[in-house]
């Protein structure tokens, strides 16, 4: 009885820590012109790069765009596809010419409230990160000089940038921007580890979960809100 009771107090001393932490730690941004889904706040938009629905649709297509690796294989939806979570389900992630890296891919979901990109952190910015992988030799093996011009050798490119940003010129700065747009409205609230109301509620509702996600099972290690 005495092991359930202090089981119990950790888990509501738990509950109550991470949702003062959730409330101090984010200033919901005014910038943000979509909305949300239920239990998060708005994610902070970068002055030099604000939203719109012509970035977040150039965004979009050269996502899905595997013309930005060296030889035409792979995308950023490669590693990360919206019918597999974001991810692509795999121990290690498959560049150009089959190879392997030597992580997995982290989920592009809710990515716009992370401070820091990549799973070292070496990213500062979603902007940042963008750039990573179109010139890492493992994953799209190009460089931002080659995906810019092979972007460039496509017609209907032009017209999107022009709308996009005011004008048709691209650059490898553009791409990162629309590309970061575009992910900063792929956003999934309710669950768990969001910082919602509901989850404080499901914190205290479901302990035998929580014991395990924060404990035994140490899932909050990887999946942390």
């Amino acid at each position: 009885m005495t092991n359930k009771i202090f089981g119990g107090v950790m888990i509501f001393l738990l509950a109550v820590v991470l949702s003062i932490g959730v409330r101090a730690e984010w200033e919901e941004s005014a910038d943000y012109p979509y909305p949300v889904p239920t239990g998060l706040k708005n994610p902070v938009v970068p002055t030099d790069n604000p939203l719109s629905d012509s970035k977040v649709a150039l965004g979009k297509a050269l996502y899905f765009d595997t013309r930005l690796s060296a030889d035409n294989t792979v995308s950023c939806a490669t590693c990360h596809h919206p019918k597999k979570g974001w991810t692509d389900q795999s121990p290690v992630s498959t560049g150009i010419r089959g190879q392997k890296g030597g992580r997995s891919a982290p989920s592009v979901l809710n990515s716009a409230y992370y401070e820091k990109q990549f799973w070292d952190g070496r990213a500062g910015s979603l902007e940042e990160q963008a750039k990573g992988p179109i010139e890492n030799s493992i994953e799209m093996g190009n460089t931002h000089a080659g995906a810019v011009a092979a972007l460039k050798k496509v017609p209907g490119y032009g017209p999107l940038f022009e709308k996009a940003f005011g004008t048709s010129e691209i650059t490898i700065d553009r791409v990162a921007q629309a590309i970061a747009s575009f992910e900063r409205t792929v956003l999934t609230g309710n669950a768990l580890t969001t910082g919602s109301k509901r989850r404080q509620e499901s914190l205290l509702d479901r302990p035998r979960g929580l014991t395990l996600s924060f404990w035994k099972a140490n899932c909050s290690v990887c999946h942390w809100g």
